[in-house]
């Protein structure tokens, strides 16, 4: 067999006990979050609709490769002749300004807040994950998780925070132009405690870009060496990095290589 594929015994045998490679495991793992997004629309979905989705859940690809993978994957859409439509006027109201500017540094707490969504591949599925940051601090005030992404995840994470900090008026809150960010009840309860809501650019992932770089690390650090299985997993995972390591412990290279608690407990020493 060695002989007919033209590699020598030993070549075969090194590459037939390799393990699976980390650019294996990330398509693996996009796999099966185009399977289970393709069955969410019913079939109704092809690459580009797709990939467009996964963009906005904080997954980036392009067209092309998920056109292949579905195409491995044998998934073929529902397809018909489409007609246009006028998008949705109120949608299109509901989004803000950017307001930050790509200005990630703040003077004080609760001058500027950011969030996301994220999402954590499980066995059955996969939970999600919306987290409010501090942006003087880097410190996650505010976090919800679980199994569908509704506007109430990222209405329990804007409440937790709220709850958690003495929040004054004119404070900027900024987000990407997901559809929970725009829907008219996390608008109202924004505007209703004074608040400033702040959107990316269509498509720039780098207008909020401390909040990439936050899930980037939980990922890292904590979901890609725990790979949770069950919601309940990822919730404790959560809990614990958050909780107990990233505010409490991790030095942050952009606050001076402190903990965003130490940080935070610097300012307000100054400020008694």
């Amino acid at each position: 067999m060695c002989r007919w594929l033209g590699v020598s015994r030993a070549g075969y045998y090194k590459w037939q006990r390799r393990g699976t490679s980390e650019s294996e495991k990330r398509q693996q793992s996009l796999e099966k979050v185009i399977a289970t997004t393709f069955e969410r629309f019913k079939h109704r979905y092809g690459a580009p609709r797709l990939a467009v989705e996964l963009n906005e859940s904080g997954i980036p690809c392009s067209v092309n490769y998920v056109a292949k993978l579905m195409a491995q994957s044998s998934l073929k859409a529902r397809n018909g002749k489409g007609y246009k439509f006028f998008p949705n006027i109120q949608a299109r109201n509901h989004v803000s300004d950017n307001l930050l500017r790509r200005d990630f540094n703040a003077e004080r707490p609760d001058e500027k807040w950011v969030s996301d969504i994220t999402y954590i591949p499980l066995d059955k599925g996969f939970a999600y994950l919306a987290v409010v940051m501090d942006l003087y601090s880097r410190k996650i005030i505010g976090w919800s998780l679980d199994s569908t992404m509704t506007n109430q995840l990222i209405i329990d994470a804007f409440q937790m925070a709220y709850d958690s900090r003495q929040v004054k008026p004119g404070l900027i809150l900024h987000s990407d132009r997901g559809v929970q960010y725009r829907s008219g009840e996390y608008q109202h309860r924004l505007l209703s405690k004074g608040i400033r809501p702040s959107m990316s650019r269509k498509g720039n992932c780098w207008d909020n870009a401390a909040m990439e770089s936050f899930f980037s690390r939980l990922k890292v650090e904590s979901v890609y060496a725990d790979q949770p299985t069950t919601k309940q997993e990822a919730y404790s995972l959560v809990f614990e990095y958050i909780e107990l390591f990233y505010n409490r412990v991790r030095r942050h290279s952009a606050i001076g290589y402190k903990s965003p608690a130490e940080y935070e407990q610097e300012y307000h020493e100054k400020c008694a």
